[in-house]
């Protein structure tokens, strides 16, 4: 009775002292400052009682010297560090209050390694709780850490430790060049961002029991170029004991994705074009210059990860196939509009146009596709097209992920898709958007997934959620922590089954949960015959945004 009492009298001070603080006054974490490898950290209490730590830095600033180098270990700290304050993304564009997905304006620049961890009440050194670590998305130009929608406080609510990182972009992190590649010690250069996630991961090893995590059980989770990245890192030998299993949605690297196979050489062109448009004479000048003028003169200028023979000795595709992977287990999938009108046959809404756009898609195969998804009226030609549309674009990828995960490693993969259609406030209109015609778009599941919906109406409405959408996200968050407790999604409530090539199934989220078998056949086909309406990468797959 005594113990009740004195929990009870704790939770009001918490209470009281959270319900009384000013807005951006620091409130004391019982236990801090805490100790890792650069000296003493100190965070501070959410109303929810989730413990913070914002603004961590994990790697050196990546500026003068270390700017296109691998990321350089953090100086040690005297005193305690106030990890009390979200850090400036990575330099990128900046994103119009008037787009779908706008979430406040952040500070950006060279110096943003750092990263963010929250944690849940119980959470205390030796606890060995699990460790969600995110990788953003955003075409390897865009995305940050501190974003709303990927906030940390939902997952950890649910008893995880949860950590997202920032990684360099655009030119900054993906620039190759021959100057670079004799500097580097490993002849190789380009995938400083993936150097960057790598060195968080490191950091995370080290220090995360300090927090309540277990270093032993991390799991990756990431969206788009973030699922992709992940990828890459499941294929990378530096990657070896950092992490136990993966999430990714939207996105991968191996057949069927996107960005999975830039030669080196090819990506040293690339920077020999930058040196040229910057009129540098070498490395150092180039280094010299100011990060806005390096921007402007990168335009047109391809970057993302390379087989730069180090963080990547081939492509992943070949890396799985010889079962050189990280033997990991995989959560993957995608959303049902992911590439949204990429798909041509989309556009079909009678038998006629049907038949048109698979004969301008699909060529001499048109008579296969139409055999593999028949439409004898023009209600058919909907369900059909919606059907192709499901099952194309980074379906594909995801489901190419878990055939490669299982066909040579021992761990298994699960296949999810989300087709739930966001509720939009009626009249909510966004400069690169069309609610009306959006579907479950790419990055319509992160919400879901996070439990960060909320994060859309912070400065205008544009969604009415629903009891059942809320709903919707405890049950897939329930999923999230399940598998990086165990490796195993299922709950009490959803309940995935192990991806087998000769009985494929997956759970489709949206207006109920429901397992689903996959059109094999139909899919197939997608995969080796992408439409030729479709926008390309340079090696002849269908491009989609990410």
């Amino acid at each position: 009775m005594q113990a009740e009492v004195r929990m009870f009298l704790a939770g009001a001070f918490l209470a009281a002292m959270t319900a009384a603080a000013p807005a951006g006054v620091m409130i004391p974490i019982s236990g801090d400052p805490l100790s890792i490898d650069a000296g003493k950290v100190s965070g501070t209490l959410l109303p929810s009682g989730i413990h913070a730590y914002f603004g961590i830095p994990f790697a050196a600033p990546p500026i003068r010297e270390n700017r296109w180098r691998a990321p350089q270990p953090v100086s040690a700290w005297s005193g305690i560090y106030n990890a009390d304050k979200k850090q400036p993304e990575c330099v990128q564009p900046l994103r119009s209050p008037s787009i779908n997905h706008y979430f406040g304006d952040e500070l950006a620049g060279e110096d943003c390694l750092y990263l963010n961890v929250w944690a849940p009440p119980s959470a205390r050194a030796g606890a060995k709780l699990p460790v969600l670590v995110w990788i953003y998305g955003g075409a390897f130009n865009l995305g940050s850490g501190s974003s709303a929608i990927y906030d940390g406080e939902a997952l950890a609510k649910k008893g995880a430790i949860y950590v997202a990182l920032n990684y360099r972009l655009g030119i900054f992190g993906f620039l190759a060049h021959p100057e670079l590649t004799r500097e580097s010690g490993h002849n190789a250069s380009g995938n400083w961002g993936l150097l960057d996630q790598i060195a968080a991961l490191k950091w995370v090893h080290k220090n995360i029991g300090a927090f309540g995590g277990d270093p032993a059980n991390v799991t990756l989770i990431g969206q788009s170029a973030g699922a992709m990245s992940i990828t890459d890192l499941q294929a990378s030998p530096l990657t070896r004991g950092l992490f136990s299993r993966v999430i990714g949605f939207s996105g991968t690297t191996l057949a069927g994705g996107i960005g999975g196979g830039t030669p080196l050489a090819e990506a040293e062109a690339q920077g020999a074009r930058l040196q040229a448009a910057l009129k540098a004479s070498n490395l150092a000048a180039m280094r010299s210059i100011s990060s806005d003028k390096v921007v402007a003169a990168a335009a047109g200028i391809r970057v993302g990860p390379d087989i730069d023979g180090y963080v990547l000795p081939d492509t992943p595709d070949r890396i799985f196939a010889a079962g050189k992977q990280n033997d990991v287990a995989v959560l993957t999938g995608s959303t049902a509009n992911d590439i949204g009108t990429e798909v041509p046959i989309r556009k079909a809404r009678t038998v006629a146009e049907y038949g048109d756009l698979a004969r301008q898609s699909y060529g001499d195969k048109a008579g296969e596709f139409l055999t593999l998804y028949p439409a004898k009226s023009d209600a058919e030609v909907r369900r059909q097209a919606d059907e192709v549309g499901r099952n194309s674009g980074f379906s594909i990828g995801a489901r190419n992920w878990a055939k490669a995960q299982t066909k040579s490693g021992k761990q298994p993969a699960y296949l999810y898709l989300l087709s739930r259609v966001q509720p939009f406030t009626p009249g909510a209109t966004f400069s690169d958007f069309d609610p009306a015609t959006a579907g479950a778009y790419h990055m319509g599941d992160v919400p879901y997934w996070l439990g960060t919906y909320d994060a859309f109406n912070q400065f205008r409405t544009t969604r009415n959620w629903t009891a059942w959408d809320r709903e919707l996200s405890n049950q897939m968050q329930d999923v999230v922590v399940a598998f990086a407790k165990t490796g195993n999604p299922s709950t009490a409530k959803v309940k995935f089954t192990p991806y087998d090539p000769n009985s494929e199934v997956r759970v489709d989220f949206g207006d109920n949960v429901k397992t689903e078998k996959l059109y094999g056949k139909g899919m197939d086909f997608l995969d080796q015959t992408p439409p030729r309406a479709a926008p390309r990468t340079s090696d002849g797959r269908p491009r989609q945004s990410f």
